[in-house]
Formats: structure tokens, C-alpha cells, sequence
């Protein structure tokens, strides 16, 4: 996450301590990923290769595979998005695609992003038990607050509250996306990945609003 203060605009977050609305934070949320040319454009590997082994089987779905990811991987940089963002999607899809290979089997290409969520659950979990909540470790410069953040009840409550909603999100995720696999829905686990791509932006921007909130609120009327 980028450093700013509690009134510097960041990437597409709210930048006031107003509540937002459903719908403002995932506008937000969708122009922080890209808005919806760069979901698609993220989710085209994904597709291509369901789509492949629906018309083909697997060895279509790994040709089409190996054109859309570099593809999509250079219409990211041509959008000047994040160079480390678009390296990222290329290695995801490069590991689930090896993980399909070694089983033979083209569910098992999202068997590497049905687990994650619950690695995720725990370290949400195991960061609250432990009195550093992952959304003050990740939020907390973003949303302008103090080094001492931990010492600042209202401000530890926020990112309490918003790492146990992202505990709670993580496990529905892998809850549905294991369904998902055991019953070999390629094309629901596709689109459930396209779905889910937005929300941890949107967490993000009401995690910060609620921070900003929490900070001036704790400063007291003159500031």
C-alpha cells in the first residue's frame, strides 16, 4: 500500500471521513482494479482457459492459456497498470496452470486460488488474537493514523472489526469455491473469481473511511 495523509487522495480510495455507500465504495473498488476493462482484461486468462477445455479439453485450455496470459500481461503495461500487479497475474496463472498439468485434471487450475482463502482466514484470524489486526498493518498510513496505532482503542477497534469481516469473507470464499471444486464447476469457479475481485478493495475503502472517521473524531472538535 502507498503512504499518504488522512486528505491526499490514494489510488482511488475515499479520501474523506464521510461513511460511504455500498455502491460509492465499490465504485471505488472497480477504478482501483482497472474499472471493468481491467477486470476483464485480468480475468481473460481464466476465462480462456475454461472456455478452451469446454470446447477441447485440457491440452486447448493449456494453448489458450499460453496466448491470453502474456496477452493480458502486456494490455496491462500498455495501461500503464502495475508492473508488479500484472507480474503477479502472469506467475498466478503460470502456477495453476503447472499445478492442472501435474494432476492431469483442469479443476485442479483453481485448486492453488480455492486454498489461499484459507490461509488468508487464519492470518486474520492469528493477526487479531495477537492484538495486530492485517487491515491496521496494511491501512493504517494509507488512512493517515499514528505510528502507535495499537494504543489507539478506537482506531485498533476498526481494524479489528475489518480483519474479523475479512476472516469472515475469506472463509466464505473457500467454504464455496471447495463446493465449487469437489463438484468440478470450472465455469461457477471462473466466474466466482471474476466476482470476487473487486471486494478487497471495497473492504479497503470502508476500513480507511471508518479509520479517517476514527482519527477525527479522537482529535477532538478543533481540528
Amino acid at each position: 500500500m502507498d503512504s499518504g495523509t488522512a486528505t491526499a487522495p490514494q489510488h482511488g480510495l475515499p479520501v474523506d471521513d464521510e461513511r460511504p455507500t455500498l455502491g460509492s465504495a465499490t465504485r471505488r473498488a472497480v477504478r482501483k482494479a482497472g474499472g471493468w476493462t481491467g477486470i476483464a482484461v485480468a480475468a481473460a486468462p481464466t476465462v480462456a482457459f475454461v472456455a478452451a477445455n469446454a470446447f477441447g479439453g485440457l491440452v486447448w485450455a493449456f494453448l489458450a492459456l499460453a496466448v491470453s496470459a502474456p496477452v493480458a500481461f502486456g494490455v496491462r503495461l500498455a495501461r500503464r497498470e502495475s508492473l508488479r500487479e500484472a507480474l503477479i497475474g502472469l506467475v498466478v496463472a503460470a502456477v495453476c496452470a503447472l499445478v492442472a498439468a501435474f494432476t492431469g485434471e483442469a479443476r485442479a487450475f483453481f485448486l492453488v486460488p480455492t486454498l489461499l482463502p484459507a490461509g488468508w482466514t487464519l492470518a486474520f484470524l492469528g493477526s487479531v488474537l495477537i492484538g495486530s489486526p492485517l487491515t491496521g498493518l496494511a491501512l493504517n498510513r494509507l488512512s493517515g493514523g499514528p505510528r502507535g496505532w495499537r494504543q489507539h482503542a478506537p482506531l485498533r477497534r476498526v481494524y479489528t472489526v475489518s480483519s474479523l469481516v475479512a476472516a469472515g469473507i475469506c472463509f466464505v470464499n473457500f467454504t464455496l469455491g471447495g463446493v465449487l471444486y469437489l463438484a468440478d464447476q470450472l465455469a461457477a469457479m471462473a466466474a466466482m473469481d471474476v466476482a470476487v475481485m473487486p471486494v478487497p478493495f471495497v473492504l479497503a475503502a470502508f476500513t480507511v473511511a471508518a479509520a479517517r472517521r476514527a482519527i477525527r473524531r479522537s482529535a477532538g472538535p478543533d481540528r
